[in-house]
């Protein structure tokens, strides 16, 4: 298909904003949402509220280091979320036990450590993790330390993502919002034409090389 024939297509202001709208309710951004539906006249389309707000806390807890409150408010949102989504559960343990060495509760930190996250160390996959997070014990200042990376706003805000996705799944409700798709579609149709280019390159190349 010749990507030319997109080039004059128009596309509505409406089917900008209920991209924008479904991004902003997907992320329990409801006041900017409210805001954009009041001064664009875009319709908000039919969400459960309460599922939103509940959301919206669970990745207030993550962001602001209370990892152990989004584990609750979870579990109350969706019983059996975290027990058949073992990853995520294992990550929000880790988030509150790196919480308890970065507060200096070394020894509440050991002891969780023993209760909650030691039978993870049965499961292959989780070891390596398991003893990343451990060893930050040994640091007086574990920002220094070589797993910095567990302390960061970074790691907490991709926790907080996947877990909202999950959440979401679970309650039937896409993963991935309209324009979290066309970006992924951009970057794939990128590192094709970039690839295919390089063939270009390459085939013009070898051909120059012979005359």
């Amino acid at each position: 298909m010749d990507p030319r024939q997109f080039e004059h297509t128009v596309v509505a202001d409406n089917d900008i904003h209920s991209i924008v709208m479904s991004y902003l309710l997907h992320n329990c951004f409801n006041e900017t949402a409210d805001s954009l539906a009041s001064s664009t006249g875009v319709k908000q389309p039919a969400i459960d509220r309460d599922n939103m707000e509940r959301r919206k806390q669970i990745i207030h807890f993550i962001l602001e280091r209370k990892a152990l409150k989004a584990f609750e408010l979870t579990e109350q949102l969706a019983q059996d979320l975290l027990e058949k989504n073992k990853d995520l559960q294992f990550d929000l343990l880790c988030l509150h036990f790196v919480e308890l060495i970065c507060a200096g509760n070394c020894t509440e930190a050991l002891k969780f450590g023993k209760t909650r996250l030691a039978p993870f160390g049965k499961v292959k996959k989780y070891v390596e993790k398991l003893e990343d997070v451990m060893a930050l014990l040994a640091y007086e200042d574990p920002e220094k330390s070589p797993m910095f990376h567990l302390l960061s706003s970074e790691y907490r805000q991709q926790v907080a993502d996947n877990l909202n996705r999950t959440i979401l799944e679970h309650t039937n409700h896409p993963s991935y919002t309209p324009m979290e798709r066309i970006i992924q579609q951009v970057t794939v149709v990128r590192q094709y034409l970039t690839e295919e280019n390089g063939k270009v390159i390459v085939v013009f190349q070898y051909f120059y090389s012979y005359i």
